[in-house]
C-alpha cells in the first residue's frame, strides 16, 4: 500500500488536487464554462463531490456582477460564523469590503424571540435594516432564503434601497425547505445568483465560493 501513496510536497497538496480534478472531469465527460469552471472546481475540491458539476446554477454574467461588486467595497453577509470564519477577510479587505454575521448579535436573539421566528431570519431582517448593497452567502438556514426572498420581491424596500441584493449565494444543506428555497432564489428573475440546486451544499460550499471570486480577481 505505501508503494501507492503519491509524494507531493505540503505547498504542492493543492495545486495537485486541482489537476486530479480536471482529469476526472475529463474523464467524466464534463465540459465546464470557462466564466464559472474555477468556481465549480473549488467547490469539488472543498467537498470532494463532483455532483457540484452539475447542480451549480449561475445566473448570467453573475461572476462579473459579483467581482464588480467586490471591488466596489460591497460587503458580504453570511447566514453562520462558520462561513464567515471561512472567507478570506484579508484578500476582501483590500477592496474595501468585509464579512458580516449577525447569527450571535444579541438583537438579533431578542428579535426572533419577540417575533417567533428563527435567528436566520432574524438576521436578514436586520441586514435589511442596514439600507446598503450586499452580497448574501447562505450555506446553513433556508429560512433565510424564504425570508431573503420575501424581502426582495417586496417593491417598496427595494425602493426605499432597504435592501439591494448584488450577489445571494444559496447553498444551504439539509432536508427541510432546503430544495423549495433555492428554488425560491432561482424564480428571481433579476438577481444575480449562485444556486447549488439539491440538498448538497454547507457553510464551507458558501465561503468556497466567495473566495473562488475572489482567488480570480
Amino acid at each position: 500500500m505505501l508503494s501507492e501513496i503519491e509524494q507531493v510536497l505540503p505547498s504542492e497538496i493543492e495545486k495537485r488536487s486541482f489537476e486530479i480534478i480536471t482529469e476526472e472531469l475529463k474523464e467524466m465527460g464534463k465540459i465546464l464554462c470557462p466564466e464559472t469552471e474555477l468556481i465549480v472546481k473549488r467547490c469539488i475540491h472543498t467537498s470532494a463531490d463532483f455532483e457540484y458539476a452539475d447542480s451549480l446554477v449561475f445566473t448570467e454574467g453573475v461572476v462579473e456582477k459579483a467581482k464588480d461588486a467586490i471591488r466596489r467595497g460591497v460587503p458580504i453577509i453570511t447566514d453562520t460564523q462558520m462561513g464567515k470564519a471561512g472567507i478570506n477577510k484579508k484578500r476582501l479587505a483590500e477592496y474595501g469590503s468585509e464579512v458580516l454575521c449577525f447569527m450571535s448579535d444579541e438583537d438579533v436573539a431578542e428579535m426572533a424571540k419577540k417575533n417567533g421566528t428563527t435567528r436566520a431570519v432574524a438576521s436578514m431582517d436586520k441586514a435589511a435594516a442596514l439600507g446598503r448593497e450586499a452580497i448574501f452567502a447562505v450555506g446553513n438556514a433556508p429560512t433565510a432564503l424564504i425570508r431573503l426572498h420575501e424581502l426582495v420581491r417586496l417593491y417598496e424596500l427595494i425602493k426605499e434601497g432597504k435592501i439591494n441584493p448584488e450577489l445571494i449565494i444559496a447553498v444551504p444543506v439539509g432536508f427541510v425547505n432546503v430544495v423549495q428555497s433555492k428554488e425560491l432564489i432561482l424564480s428571481l428573475e433579476d438577481t444575480p445568483s449562485i444556486v447549488a440546486r439539491g440538498r448538497k451544499g454547507g457553510s464551507n460550499i458558501a465561503a468556497c465560493i466567495c473566495n473562488a471570486l475572489l482567488y480570480q480577481m
